[in-house]
């Protein structure tokens, strides 16, 4: 490898270790994925209360600033402590993280329901529970979708350094090329799967987004 350019390197890399990527890749994907899965279970639920109770709201969004301004390899040592080693320390930091624009995106698309058709709603005789399940949750799902879009995205970014816990994922080949004498091209194996998995993720939620939005369908 010593005679080849940067380019070179990584194709050689990728035909030697094609497997061993492709495996850390389909880890790193399934970990974030979890994080924000567990984070929409629990944060959607927290939007919609905050949004029928505003009084809550400054608190808990307050929260989940906080926690977003702790830095990430400092969550995950906290974490650590509690949970050990492991990829549940990167699953727990991935849902605490993902939790303010999930709540925050969850609260902003239920307040931008026009009142007029919560009244209509109300006029028909639906209950409570019906004019969230029917007018409501459809109205603000693509604002909800554009939260659940920025939280996968940022939780790809937080799991490449679940490494240094020993959850693996790409940032592990990562940290191999930084180790390495000459890991130029180590590094970008497995820096751009990382971004690949970003920009995919960012383009096919962002393609959900735009057909649960109410005004992009035709009559």
């Amino acid at each position: 490898m010593a005679n080849m350019n940067m380019m070179q390197q990584l194709i050689y890399y990728y035909q030697q270790n094609g497997a061993y990527v492709l495996s850390q890749f389909s880890r790193h994907f399934l970990i974030s994925i979890y994080g924000v899965l567990f984070a929409a279970v629990i944060g959607i639920p927290i939007g919609i209360l905050i949004a029928h109770h505003s009084k809550l709201s400054t608190t808990v969004i307050a929260i989940a600033n906080v926690i977003q301004t702790v830095p990430s390899l400092a969550m995950l040592s906290i974490i650590m402590i509690g949970l050990g080693l492991g990829v549940n320390t990167v699953i727990v930091t991935v849902f605490l993280y993902a939790l303010l624009p999930i709540i925050k995106n969850t609260y902003t698309g239920m307040l931008n329901v026009d009142p007029s058709v919560l009244d209509s709603g109300k006029g028909m005789g639906m209950t409570r529970w019906q004019v969230l399940r029917i007018v409501e949750l459809p109205l603000s799902l693509s604002v909800i979708m554009a939260g659940l879009r920025n939280a996968l995205v940022l939780a790809i970014g937080i799991t490449a350094i679940g490494t240094f816990v020993g959850a693996g994922g790409l940032g592990d080949i990562i940290i191999r090329g930084t180790n390495a004498t000459d890991g130029g091209a180590i590094i970008l194996a497995g820096a751009l799967p990382t971004a690949l998995m970003a920009i995919i993720s960012d383009l096919v939620l962002g393609w959900i987004e735009k057909k649960a939005d109410p005004t992009q369908k035709k009559a």
